[in-house]
């Protein structure tokens, strides 16, 4: 779902001679979710779940045990006194390497000094790679925390809410819609690809008719089926220029 990794994973296709035509098929915004039965918390900056879910928030247990490294990172330092209970993906999602990313990775960089090959989540939570168990999970806490896509948290509204998220202390709070994803407003967005192995298209008329379809006006009325956000018109086209030239290669990884 997530780019195409620049550092590892684009090499490895160079290695093996792997071409492949990365299409951009819609928008996802990862929504930092907590219990229903959480009324204590509201609005969370990058900077608090810096301090909450980051690497130096090892063995916090509490949500105030994260207090002072919070007022540290320029958050607001004050979090409730009671258990942080925290079930979000584990390292092999993409979604949690988009978190990271998005969220983490440069508070790390700035307030730790940490080296940008480093882990920027904290290795102490209920890692899953279910979505499924996440969310049964953060709804089995009344002051849990963790973090899905959009899609997941549309579908179990009625059992997790969504947090409020601010790029950064003071900056305004913004929950996640479909028109706060779609728009950029919402901080934490990410676009979803998929990508097509040029070698096996050649071998397989059946692949580039499902493709067809994918990119076709009744495949992708699926995006917002499903609980993703469409793209917007003129990626759209974007995307299906890249499918009708097979153009090779990532312009976003």
């Amino acid at each position: 779902s997530r780019p195409i990794d620049a550092e590892e994973e684009v090499p490895l296709c160079e290695e093996n001679d792997v071409e492949y035509i990365e299409l951009k098929v819609a928008i996802d915004g990862l929504s930092v979710i907590t219990s229903t039965e959480n009324d204590q918390v509201d609005c969370l900056s990058f900077e608090d779940l810096y301090a909450l879910l980051g690497i130096e928030s090892e063995g916090f247990d509490n949500w105030s045990d994260a207090n002072d490294l919070g007022k540290k990172a320029g958050g607001s330092g004050d979090y409730p006194d009671v258990p942080l209970e925290i079930t979000a993906p584990g390292e092999e999602s993409g979604t949690y390497d988009s978190f990271a990313e998005l969220v983490l990775e440069d508070i790390a960089v700035e307030v730790r000094k940490q080296d940008e090959e480093g882990s920027f989540v904290r290795p102490d939570y209920q890692a899953s790679a279910d979505d499924n168990v996440i969310i049964e999970g953060i709804a089995g806490s009344p002051t849990s925390l963790g973090w899905v896509g959009y899609a997941f948290f549309q579908n179990n509204a009625d059992t997790v809410r969504a947090l409020a998220v601010e790029e950064s202390e003071g900056s305004g709070c913004v929950e996640p819609t479909v028109e706060t994803i779609a728009s950029g407003d919402y901080p934490i967005a990410r676009d979803l690809f998929i990508y097509v192995n040029s070698a096996k298209l050649q071998e397989s008329p059946a692949l580039e008719a499902y493709i067809d379809f994918y990119l076709s006006d009744a495949g992708l009325a699926t995006v917002s089926e499903v609980g993703y956000v469409d793209l917007l018109d003129e990626d759209i086209e974007a995307t299906r220029g890249v499918w009708e030239s097979q153009e090779t290669g990532t312009r976003e990884g």
